[in-house]
């Protein structure tokens, strides 16, 4: 009986004994596992931050971090002035001066500024503020208030002027920045940066319909009207006209290629001089095509047509939607205008339309707008 409790006992021993060593090689084990599973993550987060770098790399967005536009700035801002106007307010009893700011350009050395119509309109004094401080006299030599655009011009010389670039070669995206006395802030000129929001965009002003605009984020504010929509080489590509009110970021400038023209034409002529056809229009919409059960969903609908005019002369009548002008498609009232502002007072235009469901042509002889 001693016997077997003594085998017992070494038996009990025995099994302790293994107990412990397979505890002990399931720990080796584990430890290994874990060592083995800490060097795969070290790879993986080593792969991962490679594949971000590499993605990086292929970026250009990432790549390419704009620059500090502290050169452009300096280069530009010596060609931008501020412009301080009277004008005349007439009260119930009495009349009484009031006072307006925007922003102007130099485009010629002995002292032609570009700015905005609505910026000078009614003025009775202009004054115009230089880069070095010095302030100049301004008079009027020509406004267009259908492209809020106006020329004005101080006596000087030898001053800086700005480069006009294509606008036509803007893309929706690109880099621009502004150039304006925004606020009539003290201190110098105000810098906005932005892109490119939109192209040939149409909105209704208070002033009237602008057509072919060019839309930006870059902040427009009061007293930035007139200023210069710079590229990042240092090109005029719009004139700062609008801002939308009650939305955040939108703001709206001529385009260069709309504006050259019209101000070459305010320089020499003092007026623009552009062909009348005699109607008004709005677009037509796929709505207002099947509420009044239209042939046609594109186009200009004539809402009004003057009498004696040359739209009355050639045949064309209210409700009456016109969908070409000499062989191209009309989509919207944008395309109408700048198609026949392209043409000369005199001009013969060949108009197609569409009445009554019938498609039919005519030709407009163009007068002189008044």
């Amino acid at each position: 009986m001693s016997e077997l409790k003594f085998y017992r006992f070494i038996l009990n021993k025995l099994l302790i004994i293994l107990i412990i060593y397979l505890i002990a090689i399931v720990s080796c084990i584990g430890s290994t596992i874990e060592t083995n599973n800490a060097t795969t993550d070290t790879t993986n987060d080593a792969n991962h931050l490679n594949n971000r770098q590499t993605s990086s790399n292929n970026n250009p967005i990432a790549n390419n971090v704009l620059p500090s536009l502290g050169n452009l700035v300096s280069n530009m801002e010596s060609s931008v002035v501020s412009i301080s106007v009277d004008f005349l307010s007439r009260g119930m009893f009495y009349d009484y001066t009031n006072e307006g700011s925007g922003t102007g350009f130099i485009i010629k050395a002995d002292g032609y500024i570009v700015t905005n119509n609505h910026v000078i309109q009614d003025a009775t004094d202009i004054e115009v503020t230089l880069q070095d401080g010095s302030n100049l006299s301004a008079q009027i030599i020509g406004s267009d208030p259908l492209s809020d655009l106006a020329v004005i011009k101080i006596d000087a010389i030898d001053l800086p002027i700005v480069s006009f670039g294509d606008s036509n070669e803007l893309r929706t995206g690109d880099w621009v920045i502004t150039i304006g006395n925004a606020l009539a802030l003290k201190g110098g000129p105000s810098v906005t940066l932005g892109i490119i929001s939109g192209l040939e965009r149409s909105i209704e002003t208070e002033n009237g319909n602008l057509f072919d605009l060019i839309q930006t984020d870059a902040a427009i504010n009061n007293g930035n009207s007139g200023g210069p929509l710079i590229t990042l080489n240092g090109k005029v590509v719009g004139i700062n006209t609008a801002v939308l009110r009650g939305a955040q970021g939108i703001g709206f400038a001529v385009s260069s290629n709309v504006a050259s023209p019209i101000i070459e034409s305010l320089i020499s002529k003092g007026k623009v001089v552009r062909p009348l056809i005699g109607l008004t229009g709005t677009d037509l919409t796929a709505g207002i095509s099947n509420r009044y059960g239209f042939s046609v969903t594109e186009g200009i609908i004539i809402t009004k047509i003057e009498p004696h005019g040359p739209a009355d002369k050639s045949g064309l009548q209210a409700m009456d939607i016109i969908t070409g002008l000499n062989g191209n498609e009309i989509s919207d009232m944008s395309e109408f205008l700048m198609t026949l502002w392209s043409n000369q007072p005199g001009d013969e235009m060949k108009v197609s339309y569409n009445s009554n469901g019938k498609s039919l042509e005519t030709i407009v002889q163009l007068i002189e707008r008044p």
